[in-house]
């Protein structure tokens, strides 16, 4: 009989699976993964909107041997690093490899922008001695969250000569933030009624700037003049100006670590720029690599990856135009032999909220990277769906590699649903699938996720870029 208990249980190990926490797999990788965070905590500090994340990535760039591509009659010898800013926006960075770009590139594909709060042409007005600023939402949020949060100030404004100044209020020791408003519960009956999704309506989302007048008494909006006053001998700039401005609104938290036990990280803008930090700090460690290696940080993803900035444009694929140019490869072929991954978050298990997942198909936090087959909703609408040699192929270098990985998807099927930057990629006749670390309260202005996952991107990222 013990023979025979013996036998089924090894039977069962040789066959089924179950998916551990990192700590019990790979003990070692808790150190690693506190170390590997501290700069990254530093790098969500530095760029809380995508100019920010765009100008900070570039210059660790140069910092680490880079140099800015010459779109027109520039030459590339293997091993060199490159790379380009696209409208102060989006970045791509390459390491030139030793096999021909005919073979193909290996892309690492990630988004920089975060769900926010963008201010209108016209936002400034005054309301019974008060100064707002009107809103409109960026990207998929949940309205209510963002009443009564802190909230900082970050773009930019050109003056009528054009001349460009730079905003960042509320994230330096002494600054003021601002905030949305919301009811007291003693009157907030009516409100109440509403449901959750319209607990706060889209033009409620206004947010308060001051509340003192102009010292003339003899004038009208006193309280908005005094708030123009301010800006104008701050930046120089005048109420017409907001017109050429691209401000936005987003929280005024501090990357911190989470839990007693420090395991977690908790942040605004986790989506996506851990995937980007993570690629990011593989492309910059490879040391010549047999495929050309792209880390691409785009913008616009969360609003369908539009515009000059955007996934949908053709910046990207420009930019491997002219690689395949300066080398006299083939352009199509390099398409057709390339390999990407997608690098995007997915939706971690709450055990607080069980009922939207269905748990054998969801990932989890400290289980490993999380690589996802397809996104989409529903049917799989609007999605890549990768194949199967794509999975065995990514799965492969990571179990080579020692990464621990996992599947997740982005909730039960008929609930919602979600989409990356994938299919953008794939429509190039590029194989591709999505790869990413798993977050509890994504899109709110407090996401979490665990060191020990962030870490493990980062080796599937590395173990990727130096694929043979």
């Amino acid at each position: 009989m013990e023979k025979e208990k013996s036998a089924a249980k090894e039977l069962q190990e040789k066959l089924t699976f179950t998916q551990r926490h990192i700590a019990d797999v790979k003990p070692e990788a808790v150190k690693a993964a506190e170390e590997f965070c501290e700069d990254y905590k530093n790098f969500l500090n530095a760029g809380k909107t995508e100019r920010e994340v765009a100008a900070h990535t570039e210059k660790i760039l140069l910092d680490n041997g880079y140099r800015a591509m010459q779109r027109i009659g520039d030459s590339f010898k293997a091993g060199e690093k490159i790379y380009y800013n696209n409208r102060g926006k989006a970045i791509l960075a390459a390491t030139i490899g030793k096999k021909p770009l005919d073979e193909g590139v290996r892309l690492m594909v990630a988004h920089i922008d975060s769900p926010r709060l963008d201010l209108k042409p016209n936002p400034l007005y005054e309301d019974n001695d008060m100064a707002l600023l009107k809103t409109h939402y960026y990207g998929g949020i949940r309205k209510y969250q963002w009443g009564v949060t802190p909230l900082s100030l970050h773009g930019v404004i050109y003056r009528a000569d054009g001349t460009k100044v730079e905003v960042r209020i509320g994230e330096d020791e002494g600054d003021p933030v601002f905030c949305v408003t919301d009811l007291l519960p003693h009157l907030a009956a009516e409100q109440n009624k509403r449901t959750l999704a319209d607990g706060l309506r889209g033009e409620e989302l206004n947010i308060v700037v001051g509340s003192l007048p102009y010292e003339d008494q003899d004038i009208s909006e006193r309280v908005k003049l005094r708030i123009l006053q301010l800006l104008n001998e701050k930046y120089g700039i005048t109420e017409r100006d907001f017109t050429r401005a691209e401000l936005e609104a987003v929280p005024a938290v501090k990357a911190t670590d989470v839990g007693f036990d420090r395991s977690m990280i908790g942040s605004y803008g986790h989506d996506d720029r851990v995937c980007a930090y993570t690629a990011l700090q593989a492309e910059i460690e490879v040391r010549d690599p047999e495929y050309t290696t792209v880390c691409i940080l785009a913008d616009k993803e969360e609003i369908g990856s539009t515009g000059p900035t955007g996934l949908e444009s053709d910046f990207v694929f420009h930019f491997l135009g002219y690689l395949a140019d300066a080398q006299g490869a083939n352009y199509k072929m390099m398409l057709q032999n390339t390999k990407c991954l997608s690098a995007d978050v997915n939706a971690a298990f709450d055990p607080t909220f069980p009922d939207v997942m269905e748990r054998r198909n969801a990932s989890y936090l400290n289980r490993g990277v999380v690589v996802t087959k397809y996104t989409g909703s529903r049917g799989k609408g609007g999605t890549n769906d990768a194949t199967a040699e794509m999975m065995s192929y990514v799965t492969g270098i990571l179990d080579a590699a020692g990464v621990i990985w996992q599947t997740g998807e982005l909730g039960k099927i008929d609930l919602g649903g979600g989409g990356t930057v994938a299919q953008y990629v794939a429509n190039r006749d590029i194989d591709v699938v999505d790869i990413g670390v798993p977050v509890l309260c994504m899109h709110s202005p407090f996401e979490l996720v665990a060191k020990l996952d962030v870490y493990m991107t980062y080796k599937a990222f590395e173990a990727f870029a130096n694929a043979k």
